[in-house]
């Protein structure tokens, strides 16, 4: 049996020391582009199309119920590769589509006849080493394998998750609750990829406490789940302790093991709030008055757009509010409703805290600590985050204006894309739009990055621009703008040396109804890179 069964249990101390505390180090800003080669896929995992025969392959060979499988694995990840890293450190990293860690990936593969790598990064290797490591604890337990029902302390103990309450949570309303209400997953070309349908199942296992859940003293639509008071401190008096950025997280986990993870004495860590994959629910576990250990890492401004500079050198936990996510900074998309559920939250904590709302105070985690974090990930929406965050808060986009980032994610598909011709690098240094950009040596070939945007009408739109400045970048910038018949309508060359970190006006053209586009081509002076990162249409 497994001796390190949480999966946020372990190394309290460095914990604290990281999280909390002035012994944490200042990250290392990363390093000023030069032309290259793009970097290649990390992410090391392979998803088939069709996943059910998989479930099916793993579940007969180590007789465990298919739906079961599915309902844990749904749960866990929704049915995503994930790539294990860090949150908490000392935690132990989650992959593939059963998020193994630890002990159990380890039993899991050795059980299959895999190799641990292989149980990390290939579908059907991680779904044989969870079907491998619930059937040895199955067995462990005497479990009457048919009894779907019977099954539940054998879902509680491969959650890692020791808190009665969150246990219970985690067997009721998330694994033995899509097994009752089904599931179903889509490729993108509509076919499905795996469905579960509905088992009505009661699980043998203590019920959540029915008792009345107090509201969150800052939002009333979440629950008040207090962290111990070592798992949080007081704010520094005066300016530099008054909340001004709000930070986003992924747990690297799932809800329920994050939030019962962050109210255990033993861990010295919190957040302010926790929202769940579906958005149904909010833990507050820290007053926002107070100084939640979410982040260990001192401010640096020249990673947030040169913004807020005055705040150099203080530590972050002091003038932050941390919004952790159930989920994974690898998963390729985040559910609807968590994205709305936590924009809302956002939106709050800002109107209540006077944050301003947008892409400098409202940050991912990685961005502020990019040495050692990356959530909550390169797929995170933030353009559709920071619109819903305004909508609610009343401050919305100007109408009719479109912003087309270079990281697709964050782009509405529907009025907005991206795509590059030849190759280009990524590029993430300080004062960027969004999640990054890309950019390119210049030469005598145009392979460039194009801006597209959709108009439901003939339109006069203003056209703006946002790059990252530094000494190598061209001076003759060309941006080419076409209609929607692909004819030209415009160009203009500008100085990508200077004004970086901001909107720069490109010019005022006419364009047609139909997909219209802003290009910018490499066709210039050679010796230099030309930053493809954000156009805004006006």
């Amino acid at each position: 049996m497994s001796t390190f069964r949480n999966p946020f249990a372990a190394a309290a101390v460095a914990l604290v020391l990281s999280a909390c505390g002035p012994q944490a180090q200042p990250p290392e800003a990363p390093p000023a582009e030069t032309p290259s080669q793009p970097s290649p896929d990390t992410a090391g995992s392979t998803l088939p199309r069709e996943l059910d025969p998989l479930f099916a392959q793993a579940a007969q060979e180590f007789n465990v119920p298919v739906e079961l499988l599915k309902a844990v694995s749904y749960a866990e990840t929704r049915w995503q590769m994930v790539r294990g890293e860090a949150e908490f450190p000392g935690q132990q990293p989650a992959f593939g589509l059963m998020a193994l860690r630890g002990e159990d990936l380890e039993q899991g593969a050795a059980l299959a006849g895999v190799t641990a790598e292989a149980a990390r990064t290939d579908a059907l290797s991680n779904l044989r080493a969870g079907a491998a490591r619930l059937s040895q604890l199955a067995t462990d337990a005497n479990v009457e394998r048919g009894d779907l029902a019977a099954w539940a302390p054998v879902v509680a103990e491969l959650s890692g998750i020791t808190q009665p309450e969150a246990q219970a949570e985690h067997v009721h309303r998330s694994v033995y609750a899509v097994l009752n209400e089904g599931a179903v997953e889509l490729n993108q070309d509509g076919s499905v990829a795996v469905s579960l349908e509905p088992v009505k199942v009661e699980a043998k296992f203590a019920r959540p406490q029915v008792r009345a859940m107090a509201a969150g003293p800052d939002y009333a639509s979440s629950i008040w789940r207090a962290a111990p008071s070592g798992n949080y401190g007081a704010r520094t008096s005066g300016a530099a302790g008054d909340p001004s950025m709000i930070i986003i997280h992924t747990c690297e986990g799932s809800y329920g093991s994050c939030w019962s993870w962050l109210t255990n004495s033993a861990s010295g860590v919190s957040a302010h709030y926790v929202v769940n994959e579906s958005g149904s629910e909010i833990s507050q576990l820290v007053r926002e008055a107070n100084r939640a250990y979410h982040i260990g890492a001192y401010y640096d401004c020249s990673l947030n757009g040169s913004k807020e500079c005055w705040l150099n050198g203080t530590q972050s936990n002091h003038f932050t509010i941390g919004i952790e996510h159930g989920g994974y900074a690898s998963q390729s998309s985040f559910p609807a409703g968590q994205i709305d559920a936590s924009a809302k939250l956002s939106c709050d904590i800002a109107r209540d805290n006077a944050i301003v709302k947008d892409s400098y105070h409202i940050v991912a985690h990685g961005k502020l600590q990019p040495a050692t974090r990356t959530d909550p990930g390169p797929n995170w929406p933030w353009s559709t985050y920071l619109s819903k965050v305004n909508s609610y808060c009343g401050t919305a986009t100007p109408t009719g204006q479109i912003i087309i980032d270079s990281n697709s994610a964050n782009n509405d598909a529907s009025k907005a894309r991206f795509s590059l011709t030849g190759s280009w690098s990524d590029g993430y240094s300080a004062g960027y739009y969004g999640s990054g950009y890309y950019y390119a040596a210049t030469e005598a070939i145009s392979a460039p990055a194009t801006f597209e945007f959709y108009l439901p009408t003939a339109q006069t739109r203003t056209i703006d621009a946002w790059w990252v400045a530094g000494t190598n970048r061209s001076t003759t910038a060309p941006f080419i703008a076409y209609n929607a018949a692909g004819s030209e309508v415009g160009r203009v060359s500008v100085n990508q040396q200077t004004n970086g970190g901001k909107w720069v006006q490109l010019g005022t053209y006419s364009f047609s109804a139909g997909w219209n586009k802003v290009q910018l081509s490499r066709w210039t002076t050679p010796g230099y890179v030309v930053m493809a990162d954000a156009v805004r249409v006006r």
